[in-house]
């Protein structure tokens, strides 16, 4: 019998939490992006399917950076059309990475209606990922937020770096305060904050999030994306909703990290923090039995077990 169906874990809510938390799930895609192996096209949908089977309604679906960069997600044209209608007949949003202006382009073609953007609050991890200085990368997005906007498409962008970079140390949250700003001045609907090396800690994201409040960025606009690589992600989601975000970013199976940044490991594993908010009794739509079964069928089909300790105790896999 498995843990759930004991009634665990137990609901004790804790005071000054939402009482609903959107889980925006990006393991198809920053989780996929990151695999060795090149995962076949039919596979990519069918677990984008399972998720949202599983009750998750937002389900990143791929990328439309240029295929030289990111292989595994080469098949971006072929992958969309084969989940789109899940956008109309159940309501699950879809959105894409694009990286400029081609490749909002190529996702508008393909009938897109929620779109992300990857910029970064350091030079060093702008000129490795983008090729481009902060500030030449934020005028990269102008067009594609503005276009974007006109169409009446949703514009989420990611800060990465937000908390350390592998090749700068510590970063100034002065400094990713004023990427967040130019970005939400820019247009974006929605911010992601990204702890892409996993370094941060709870006073740190809370402080973070203080400072972009008081610079005018309201909480409403952000969301969080935490790597576990020091075990942290968790701890990081809780100050995050004890501050009232209600976006947490997280991938089936802890699946992911960054292939621009070799210190990046897992990204949060989705079924490890739904099993913290159903503790807390937080809504969230979520059910985790159909939820790991879909993690313990992608693991099956990458060759290796999946790094969620939640998976991993309901599956009783090692």
């Amino acid at each position: 019998m498995s843990t759930p169906e004991l009634g665990l874990p137990m609901a004790v809510a804790a005071p000054d939490l939402p009482a609903r938390v959107r889980i925006y799930e990006v393991g198809a895609r920053d989780g996929l992006q990151n695999e060795k192996a090149t995962v076949p096209t039919e596979v990519k949908a069918e677990f984008i399917r399972r998720l949202a089977d599983s009750g998750l309604t937002t389900i990143e679906a791929t990328s439309f950076v240029h295929p030289k960069w990111v292989p595994q997600l080469a098949d971006a044209e072929q992958l969309f059309p084969l989940v789109s209608d899940l956008g109309r007949s159940s309501g699950v949003h879809l959105p894409v990475l694009v990286p400029n202006e081609r490749g909002l382009d190529r996702a508008l073609a393909l009938g897109a209606r929620h779109v992300a953007l990857f910029a970064s609050a350091t030079e060093s991890f702008a000129k490795a990922n983008l090729n481009r200085t902060v500030d030449e990368s934020l005028a990269m997005f102008e067009p594609v937020v503005s276009r974007a906007k006109a169409d009446k498409v949703h514009v989420r962008s990611y800060i990465s770096m937000c908390f350390g970079d592998p090749w700068e140390g510590p970063v100034p949250i002065h400094q990713v305060v004023r990427v967040c700003k130019a970005l939400r001045d820019m247009g974006c609907d929605e911010l992601s904050l990204g702890d892409t090396i996993g370094v941060a800690t709870p006073g740190h994201v809370q402080n973070l999030l203080a400072e972009l409040n008081e610079e005018g960025v309201p909480t409403s606009v952000l969301g969080v994306h935490f790597h576990d690589t020091y075990g942290q992600a968790l701890a990081n989601t809780l100050a995050a909703l004890q501050h009232g975000v209600t976006t947490v970013d997280a991938s089936a199976g802890g699946l992911g990290g960054c292939p621009y940044a070799k210190s990046a490991t897992g990204n949060l594993a989705t079924e490890d923090l739904v099993w913290m908010l159903q503790g807390l009794g937080i809504d969230t739509g979520v059910d985790l039995a159909r939820l790991t079964a879909t993690s313990v069928w992608m693991a099956e089909r990458l060759g290796r077990p999946s790094p969620s300790r939640t998976v991993k105790a309901l599956s009783h896999k090692e």
